[in-house]
């Protein structure tokens, strides 16, 4: 046994030059764009200055991690949206059935 689940699928990715393999139950076009992602932000903070690899990633990760965090706030804004119509919705259903 290898340890690898059996559903799982190795996908070759290049990453700022870097080549890597990893295993994933989804679809492996979804892990190219994401690695795609990435390797377009290290690229680009890397443009941006003489900078090496472990900057480049610091820095990519932290804009990831703020994209992530603004969706987050976003979607927990959203829920709360969602949860007040709910209750407004069963007021008026109340109301109605009354």
């Amino acid at each position: 046994m290898d340890g690898a689940p059996a559903d799982k699928k190795p996908v070759r990715v290049n990453i700022f030059n870097q080549t890597y393999t990893l295993l994933t139950a989804d679809d492996p076009a979804d892990v190219e764009r994401l690695a795609h992602t990435v390797d377009e932000l290290m690229r680009n903070y890397a443009r941006a200055g003489n900078i090496d690899t472990t900057r480049a990633a610091v820095l990519a990760s932290l804009h990831l991690a703020d994209q992530l965090q603004t969706i987050e706030r976003e979607l927990n804004s959203l829920r709360a949206r969602v949860e007040n119509k709910s209750k407004e919705l069963t007021v008026l259903l109340d109301q109605v059935i009354e």
